[in-house]
Formats: C-alpha cells, sequence, structure tokens
C-alpha cells in the first residue's frame, strides 16, 4: 500500500463501554449490540424528504447531506453504531473514474475496463481526493456522542465487477471471464483498486472512525478456490492496510456461506453473515475465533412483529455459542420496510440475554 499505515487519532470521545465495540472486541457487552446494513436511510420518510431533491453521489459527497442521514437511523431506532452514509463506488467517482448511480438501476460506468490499457489508465485516489467524505466524519463524531462511527468501502472484487461489468450483472460473465483469460489484467486492476479502496479507508481512520467494514457483495459468485487464487490478496492488501490503526476490521459478503474461512484469512477481526447460514455454523466455517454480525432475513420484517421476534430470539441463541455477536441484518434493509418495525425490533435485540465468548475454538 503506498499510502502508508494510519494510526489510530487520539481519542475524541469516551466510547468505554459502548456495546459494538465491546462485542467486536470479544468482550461481553452491556447489552446486545444493533446496526443495520443500509440504515442511513432507506426506509425513512426523513431520508427520502432529504433525498428527494439530492442524488446519490451528492448526497455522499455534501458533508452536512451525509451527517444528517447518517444519523437520522441512530436517533429514530436506538442503533448500537452508525455507519457512514456513503457508497462503494464513491472512491472511484472520487479518484475521477467516470462512474454514475442510476436510480432503479445502480451503478454504471463510462468506459468499462477490459484491457491491460485501461488498466493502465485509471487514475489513483490521492489523499486530498477524500476530504468532503473526512469533512462528513468530523461533523459526526461530537453528535454521535457515545455511538460508534463505521467506516465504509467496496472491496476490490466487487469494484471491478462494476468496472468490468459496466454495471450491476446477473452472472458476471466478463468479470469471470477476464479473471482466467487474463489472469495478469485482473491482478493488476485488482491490485489498483487495492491501494484506492485502502486509502479511501485509510483517511477515514485518520478523521476518526471506530471500525471499518468491508463489503464484497458480489464475492458469493465465487467458489473458494477461486476466491482465494483471485481475490484474497488483494482483499487482504486492503484489510492489512488497516493493521496497525486500532480500529476493528469486519469483512461481509453475500452468499458467501462457503467464503466464510478464506474471507477470514484475508485479515477480518469480525467476519459478517448473509442470513443462509446459522450463526453458530458460521462461526465454525470462520475457525471459531472472530466475532460473527448478522444475519436477521431483511425479508422477515414484513412477516409480523410475532415472526420477527421469534427469529431474533432463535439468531441471538446461535450468536450466543459464538466469540461474540453484533446483531444486523443479513444483507441490507429494504426500502418498503415499517420503520415503527425496525424500531421494535431493535428493542426486542436489546431486551435478550447477553452471553459472554464461549471460550472454545470450534473446529471447521
Amino acid at each position: 500500500m503506498t499510502a502508508g499505515i494510519v494510526s489510530a487519532p487520539p481519542a475524541r470521545r469516551d466510547l468505554a463501554g459502548a456495546p459494538f465495540l465491546d462485542a467486536v472486541r470479544g468482550a461481553t457487552p452491556s447489552r446486545l449490540p444493533v446496526w443495520f446494513m443500509r440504515q442511513a436511510g432507506r426506509s425513512l420518510p426523513e431520508y427520502r424528504a432529504l433525498r428527494r431533491d439530492n442524488a446519490m453521489l451528492e448526497a455522499c459527497l455534501t458533508p452536512d447531506l451525509t451527517c444528517e442521514i447518517t444519523l437520522q437511523p441512530v436517533r429514530r431506532h436506538d442503533m448500537d453504531a452508525a455507519i457512514l452514509f456513503s457508497d462503494i463506488v464513491v472512491p472511484l467517482y472520487l479518484a475521477g473514474i467516470g462512474v454514475d448511480i442510476v436510480p432503479g438501476t445502480g451503478p454504471v460506468v463510462d468506459s468499462p475496463v477490459r484491457t491491460a490499457a485501461d488498466v493502465a489508465a485509471l487514475p489513483e485516489l490521492a489523499p486530498e481526493q477524500v476530504a468532503r467524505v473526512t469533512e462528513a466524519i468530523g461533523l459526526l463524531l461530537p453528535e454521535l456522542g457515545r455511538v460508534p462511527l463505521i467506516g465504509f468501502a467496496g472491496a476490490p472484487f466487487t469494484l471491478a465487477s462494476y468496472l468490468i461489468e459496466g454495471g450491476p450483472s446477473r452472472n458476471h460473465e466478463r468479470t469471470k471471464s477476464l479473471m482466467r483469460s487474463a489472469p495478469d489484467v485482473w491482478h493488476a486492476l485488482l491490485g489498483k483498486l487495492a491501494v484506492l479502496t485502502g486509502t479511501f479507508l485509510q483517511q477515514q481512520v485518520a478523521a476518526g472512525v471506530d471500525a471499518v467494514q468491508l463489503f464484497d457483495s458480489w464475492a458469493g459468485a465465487l467458489s473458494e478456490r477461486d476466491y482465494r487464487e483471485f481475490v484474497l490478496p488483494h482483499s487482504a492488501a486492503v484489510l492489512d492496510a488497516l493493521a496497525g490503526a486500532g480500529v476493528p476490521r469486519i469483512h461481509f459478503g453475500v452468499g458467501t456461506a462457503e467464503l466464510l474461512g478464506a474471507m477470514t484469512d484475508a485479515g477480518a477481526d469480525v467476519i459478517g453473515v448473509d442470513w443462509r447460514t446459522p450463526l453458530d455454523v458460521a462461526a465454525r466455517r470462520a475457525g471459531g475465533a472472530v466475532p460473527v454480525q448478522g444475519n436477521l432475513d431483511p425479508a422477515v420484517l414484513f412477516a409480523g412483529q410475532e415472526a420477527v421476534d421469534a427469529e431474533v430470539v432463535r439468531i441471538a441463541a446461535e450468536g450466543a455459542r459464538t466469540r461474540g455477536h453484533v446483531f444486523n441484518l443479513g444483507h441490507g434493509v429494504l426500502p418498503p420496510t415499517d420503520p415503527d418495525v425496525i424500531t421494535r425490533t431493535v428493542e426486542t435485540v436489546h431486551a435478550q440475554p447477553v452471553a459472554g465468548p464461549t471460550g472454545d475454538r470450534p473446529s471447521r
């Protein structure tokens, strides 16, 4: 990593005993901590009102908007952590790569990257280009009080998929084709993206975030063999860039039940789990040594509170058999979700008994 390792800044806030930080560090929290992926907005009417006249990238890069959107679900739902409002393509955009977030479609790239020349032409991300993001973090820290702030970035494989495909893809045909037909081009591309992502996260840490999450949204499209050969070294480079920063590193992907051990091997301090795998099983697959995060199916939030509560109780019991548990969804909040259901679900999570770390290292 060319940007170097960033040391954690002096503590700006007293976060001793914060349930989220205790859980991700393997200590016993005062209550079962909870936050939801895509919690910043999506289902909230106040978010939709704020976004009505602001495009996604504009909202991600206007510090006062970023601050307000990040705070909204914390205020409403009593979440135990805030995640910085952002998008995985923000560092690409900041570096000068032609990308936009098209409503109803997702990220769309002006000029797909498919050759060695395309890779060579990709710009780097300079630390000063992250200033609007770090300014938002500076606004957030005093507003959050004792609520930890999670930094955010997309992993190299997922970023590469968007760049190669030109946008979202169901089967990742061009991505997998490039990976196998031109491995030198592939590794050059992911190497560049690892440096870019490392810089993006390092600047967030320097600005004061208390943890980071690396999202590899599309990694579940790969076999474990391919993941270890073509992806793991580059995700490891990102996570290693933060090894001396003193902040917990969460690693999450969708459909990654067969990859949990490899994703942990990349350097995760906490492994995120989607809704497909029981948490205690996922913990064993991940090696048993790190806390887990997850894993309520977002669709269950539409099933009525009795069904939601039953799932919360089940998941909390599974999490109690791991080295540590942060309650979350198994992916992001769906936009039609009733905000009142989210609030009541958080209350149910907080009512669950808290178990200390198991102390046992399960076998895979």
